[in-house]
């Protein structure tokens, strides 16, 4: 990005920020934290939403060798406690807004800086003024000890910083994966793995322009995929990121249209809303060339009508948070193959082995296990030697995915290994049952589940949302499911819901569905 110090690297509700500006915050904030006592190794959490905010701090913790805690906004101070604890964390870079949720967890953990920032720090002067009307912030007692202000940070004169970084044995970021399954673990992520899955990704997009393209950074940074296929790959192209803060699917398609966004990475929850939205039609965006999707399975509809609607590409990869976390992806202009995750990435190999032993290599075609193996995948869990070892083994990485490969080296995911169900002795992928809903017509997302049946084993639940102003019967999804699925894969159960629930990235949590149901049987 030295080479155009005058693009622009981050806009941000009009605010524009260039390389040069941007590099200078970064060394002002580092030599800052580094005057505060942070050194190498120390974890410091970012907790906070897309804004320029959470850039300048992710570069700056890298640059002093201390290891960047993704922590999720949205975290609750139960969840925040937990992240704190388990990485140690010493410092954490909030917003004003999240500073009473910080307060009520310090005691219990081992905080003893607090770096605090306003999102109005960072608009354009005619959004300062209406900002500080819209929301009630909670008194911030600045010059206490341990309590920064941000803007005050970045007044430091840099100086340069003495410190020796090892890029494929220093730790560069804790990504707190496990969230959708069960206890939280931190994938210790290397320098040197986030700077080759960011150069695999580049790769992929044979027809980047360097210094030209325009990155709408709608997937949040504190996501493994988005940092990745959205923050660092935008700052390596030295392209401009369009930072938003949280996703409302009016304002991006205003974005896209107004600064011409090349590249849109995302979730198919965001790609639905797109489809969906109901003035789509009224905006052009066509200057959108290419969109990854990933962090979960990407229905072959939803593909084929973003692609019509936008012209662009819309292909869907896959990674996990422990491979930094792209393994996969479908070619952006070689053949494509809906329905699959495509290829390996560069340097990146893969195979299918038996579920039982994880040894045994499975023929092509036959689902088993995904393993994979490259620069990308992180050094182990943290503090965690005996997970580290069960998905670690002989350098491979046990994704605990479902897929089969085909003829031409193409993997399909067929399912979570813990998701799948097994109903009078059959096992069935929750996931082909999804694609078949997905093509009702009256039917805008659908989430199927294997829940607890004394005949059975388990029964197939499917929840599904309809389409604004649909109405439905159970009856009349279940024929159309016994039209479309051999029997035993019909859902016996289908329940309508208003919306499903989601983590940050769009990712429908199953896990919170299982547990409702537990609580209505009196399991819980």
């Amino acid at each position: 990005s030295c080479e155009y110090p005058n693009n622009t690297s981050m806009i941000f509700y009009g605010r524009r920020i260039t390389y040069r500006q941007g590099w200078d915050y970064i060394r002002s904030l580092s030599t800052a934290l580094g005057n505060l006592g942070v050194k190498k190794g120390d974890g410091v959490s970012i907790y906070l939403p897309n804004c320029p905010q959470f850039v300048i701090s992710f570069y700056a913790v890298l640059r002093l060798g201390a290891i960047v805690v993704q922590t999720n906004p949205m975290y609750v101070p139960r969840e925040l406690e937990h992240i704190l604890n388990d990485s140690e964390a010493e410092t954490i870079i909030t917003l004003d807004l999240l500073f009473d949720r910080v307060m009520e967890v310090k005691d219990k953990t081992r905080i003893k800086r607090i770096i605090v920032t306003k999102i109005e720090d960072f608009l354009p002067p005619h959004l300062k003024l209406l900002y500080p009307l819209i929301k009630k912030k909670p008194k911030i007692n600045f010059g206490a000890p341990g309590i920064y202000r941000f803007t005050d940070l970045l007044k430091t004169t840099p100086k340069k910083i003495d410190v020796e970084i090892n890029p494929r044995e220093d730790v560069a970021l804790f990504q707190y994966t496990g969230g959708t399954t069960g206890i939280s673990k931190a994938a210790m992520l290397t320098h040197y793995n986030l700077v080759v899955n960011t150069i695999q990704a580049v790769t992929w997009l044979t027809d980047r322009e360097e210094g030209k393209e325009v990155l709408m950074a709608v997937l949040p940074f504190f996501h493994v995929y988005g940092m990745t296929v959205g923050m660092n790959f935008a700052i390596y192209l030295a392209s401009t990121l369009v930072l938003v803060p949280r996703f409302n699917v009016k304002e991006v398609v205003k974005l896209i249209e107004k600064y011409r966004v090349t590249l849109f990475p995302g979730a198919p929850t965001i790609y639905i809303a797109v489809i969906n939205f109901k003035d789509v039609k009224k905006y052009d965006l066509s200057s959108i060339k290419a969109c990854i999707s990933g962090s979960a399975p990407l229905p072959v509809k939803v593909k084929e009508d973003f692609e019509k609607l936008t012209g662009a590409k819309l292909v869907e990869g896959y990674g996990l948070s422990e491979a930094s976390p792209v393994t996969h992806c479908n070619p952006i202009y070689g053949l494509n193959k809906p329905g699959s995750i495509g290829i390996p990435f560069p340097d990146t190999d893969a195979k299918i082995v038996d579920i039982e032993t994880g040894e045994k290599e499975l023929p092509v075609g036959e689902a088993g296990e995904l393993i994979v193996r490259g620069p990308q995948v992180m050094k182990g869990y943290w503090k965690m030697p005996e997970e580290t070892r069960r998905v670690l083994r002989n350098g491979w990485l046990y994704t605990g995915d479902i897929a089969r490969m085909d003829k031409d080296g193409y993997f399909y995911i067929v399912d979570r290994k813990k998701e799948m169900i097994i109903a009078s002795g059959y096992n069935i992928y929750p996931r082909e049952i999804e694609e078949v809903l997905y093509k009702h017509p009256k039917i805008k997302e659908a989430a199927v589940v294997g829940i607890p049946s004394g005949y059975r084993g388990e029964t197939v639940k499917a929840y599904i949302v309809l389409k604004e102003g649909e109405t439905a019967t159970e009856e009349e999804i279940i024929a159309y499911c016994r039209k479309n699925l051999a029997r035993y894969k019909v859902p016996e159960i289908i329940e309508f819901r208003k919306e499903l629930p989601k983590s940050a990235v769009g990712k429908v949590l199953k896990r919170v569905l299982l547990e409702e149901e537990k609580k209505k049987r009196g399991e819980l």
